[in-house]
Formats: C-alpha cells, sequence, structure tokens
C-alpha cells in the first residue's frame, strides 16, 4: 500500500514498501524535459541530466562512477518528453549510500566550464548517433511531423546547432528555473523501513529551497496531417504513423491498450502475422500508444526494404481500415486483454518497475497509480469499447515519417 507525504519544503513523497523484496529502488523525479522548453532551451533538460553526473562539492566525477558502481545495483537517469528522473535500485543495506549520492548529485553539482565543454562534445556525439540510428530518427521526424509548432515536436536531446550554441549560463538558469521542491516528487518502492525513509529523507531533502515558476504545457491543437521523409543511405526504408491517441487520465487508454495488443502488440499481432509472417516484408513490424498531460499518439512503426516500402505502407493503412471498420473478433479480444493484464501484473514484480509506476505518475497525474484499480480498469474493457476506439482514433486526420533511400513518390497518407 503507498504512502504519501511531503516534506517540510514542499517537496511530495511517495512510498511503497513491499515485504520480502530482495531490492528497493529510489528515484527523483523533476518536472523538466522537452515539452517544458522553448525552441531557445531545446536540448536543456538532457543536458542538465548529463552534468549532473558530474562532480559535486563532495564528489569527483571519478568518485561518483565508483560508488555508483560500488553499490553493485543500478544508479542511471533518463530524460522524456515530460519528466527528468534519476534513480537507483539496490538491495536494502545500500539504500543510505544510495540516497546519499542521488540527493548530492541532485543539490550540489558544480557544473564547471571544463565539465560543461566536455559534456557539451559527448552530448553532440549522442545526437550524432541518433542521426545514425535510423530507427530514432524517423521517430523524431514523426514528432515534428504531427506535432507542428508544439514543444513535443522537439526532439529530446536537442539539435546539434542548438546543443553547440548553448552557454553554461543557460543551463544553470533552466536548471534553477525547473529543479525545485515543489517540482520534485520522491518516489520509493521494494524493501525499505518507512520511519528511516521518512527521517533520510528529510534529512537530505528537507532544507532544499529554491524558487521558479510553475509552466502549464500548451494545449495540443487539432493535427493537420503532414508527411517528413529524410534520404539516409541505409539498406531499409523506415516507417512510422502517428495517430491521435488520448492524454493519460483518459478513460480510454485502456481500450486503446488492448487494441494495440491485437493490432500490433506481439508475435500474434494482426501487423506481426500479416507483413512478417505471411508476406515476409519486415522483420521489425508493431504499434504503440504514448500518452501525455494533455494529449496523445497512436504510433505503427515498419522497417523493410526500399523495393517493398510501398507495399508495406499500403498494408499498413489497409490493415489500420479493417481494424476501424470490420472490428475485431471475440477470440483476439479475449487474448489481447488476458494479454495486456498478465503482462502488467508480471511487471509488479520490480521494484524498478513499481517505483516508476507510482513516482511518474504523482508527478504528472497528481496521484499515486494504484495496481488493483488498473487491474480493474483492464477487466472492465470490452469488446465494443475497443471497436469503438478503433474507430474513432483511425478516422482522424494523421501524420507520418519515412528515413531511407529511394523514398521519392513514396505515398504514406
Amino acid at each position: 500500500m503507498c504512502e504519501e507525504f511531503v516534506l517540510s519544503n514542499g517537496l511530495r513523497v511517495v512510498a511503497e514498501p513491499i515485504e520480502n523484496f530482495p531490492s528497493v529502488s529510489v528515484g527523483l523525479w523533476i518536472g523538466a524535459g522537452s515539452m517544458y522548453e522553448s525552441a531557445e532551451e531545446n536540448g536543456l533538460s538532457h543536458f542538465v541530466e548529463h552534468i549532473l553526473f558530474k562532480s559535486t562539492e563532495r564528489r569527483t566525477t571519478k568518485d561518483i562512477a565508483v560508488e555508483m558502481d560500488a553499490l553493485g545495483g543500478q544508479v542511471n537517469a533518463f530524460t522524456a518528453k515530460e519528466c527528468t528522473c534519476y534513480y537507483a535500485k539496490v538491495i536494502a543495506e545500500h539504500l543510505p549510500r544510495a540516497m546519499d549520492l542521488l540527493c548530492d548529485m541532485l543539490l550540489n553539482a558544480r557544473v564547471d566550464e571544463a565539465e560543461f565543454e566536455k559534456e557539451r562534445g559527448v552530448i553532440l556525439e549522442e545526437i550524432a548517433m541518433c542521426e545514425d540510428t535510423p530507427e530514432d530518427l524517423v521517430y523524431d521526424l514523426l514528432a515534428e511531423a504531427y506535432f507542428g509548432e508544439h514543444p513535443l515536436a522537439r526532439p529530446i536531446l536537442g539539435s546539434h546547432e542548438q546543443i553547440a550554441s548553448i552557454s553554461r549560463e543557460a543551463l544553470l538558469a533552466f536548471k534553477k528555473k525547473h529543479y525545485r521542491p515543489d517540482n520534485t516528487v520522491l518516489a520509493i518502492a521494494g524493501q525499505f523501513d518507512m520511519a528511516a525513509f521518512r527521517e533520510m529523507a528529510e534529512r537530505l531533502l528537507g532544507g532544499w529551497h529554491a524558487e521558479g515558476e510553475t509552466h502549464i504545457p500548451a494545449p495540443v491543437e487539432g493535427t493537420t496531417p503532414r508527411v517528413l521523409t529524410r534520404k539516409k543511405d541505409i539498406e531499409q526504408v523506415h516507417i512510422c504513423l502517428a495517430f491521435p491517441g488520448v492524454e493519460q487520465d483518459d478513460e480510454d487508454l485502456y481500450p486503446i491498450s488492448v487494441m494495440n495488443n491485437l493490432f500490433g502488440g506481439g508475435m500474434s499481432s494482426r501487423l506481426f502475422q500479416r507483413i512478417r509472417e505471411e508476406m515476409g516484408a519486415a522483420y521489425s513490424v508493431y504499434s504503440f500508444p504514448s500518452t501525455y498531460t494533455n494529449c496523445g499518439t497512436f504510433t505503427v512503426y515498419a522497417g523493410t526494404s526500399p523495393e517493398t516500402a510501398q507495399q508495406v505502407a499500403d498494408e499498413l493503412l489497409r490493415q489500420i481500415r479493417l481494424l476501424r471498420d470490420g472490428g475485431v473478433t471475440q477470440e483476439e479480444f479475449d487474448m489481447a486483454k488476458e494479454q495486456l493484464k498478465v503482462s502488467y501484473v508480471l511487471g509488479l514484480e520490480s521494484s524498478s518497475a513499481r517505483m516508476s509506476a507510482i513516482g511518474r505518475s504523482k508527478l504528472l497525474r497528481g496521484h499515486a497509480v494504484d495496481p488493483q484499480d488498473v487491474i480493474r480498469k483492464i477487466e472492465a474493457v470490452t469488446k465494443e469499447d475497443v471497436e469503438r476506439v478503433a474507430h474513432r482514433m483511425f478516422g482522424r486526420p494523421f501524420s507520418a515519417s519515412a528515413v531511407g533511400r529511394n523514398i521519392d513518390g513514396l505515398k504514406l497518407l
């Protein structure tokens, strides 16, 4: 059972003690991501994440790396569209050390000029790596095509030009604006003592005080169908389609998740069976929903040869029309629903998955997700719900992207 409380400085905490778990996972969730960046700030959320792993007032860069390895678990971070998370998964006896390390990185980062310039080079190489990874590139193009001028269109890493020109002062100003107790959630799940954790959280984080402005994400307007392509001299053509989905608090997320399982979520799905097994035209073909604070998308992906690119694109659209207009069978609905429920339940065996679920939910939705509530909502989904959301979602304008060679004339809309 989750317990929620607030530190003396307003920082929100959500904690789920789980008896007989061998591990404990703890995470600091910050409301900073590419959705909260201006065009001039694009990439700063991710840059801050990198720079916090450099030296602090008490630790050198090497000290941080050595201590991370010495804990014997996982210490890492990631930046997403709507949040940044710094987390550790360790055995229970190492929780105090992991908490001390994460909080020191968060509160006492030095951000000196030499480390800043060095990390700029690392991030520029990461951007170059993305350019050389067509599956990453096609997703960035798809976001740009679908979201247009909205901040969600911008890549999390930022552009080469933006990162090359950004200043240390701009990074510090961005960090000051977004890294605040009232914009942070501390989440923990697994084996730990609640009273000791409360004391530790207040001691390490209660004295943190910062000021900044609350940023309200702009609403996403109606989508204008667009196609963006990038020519690359690579072996495959990578194709993506994005349809309007639902925001993270929408009850239709559960019917859409069931629909995703039967449409492109696994080996028995329609897309996998038709395009890979029957046509032999792709190795990787799938779909997935994405949810944000005030919008969402449903993405369809396939990678295929230039010779079969149009055939695969046409088949993706045909399968979408079949689902939209023809409905689903009882058998595939039952299997997809059970598959979704079981995969969710099995995910509860991981302390890191449970910490992520309650931390992200508390930060972005204002409350910790209740696993039993999620299971009840999955069980309540009907075949008619799935057909309704498919008809609505696939009947609206969508956008597309493609990366590869010989893509002139490829029709995706």
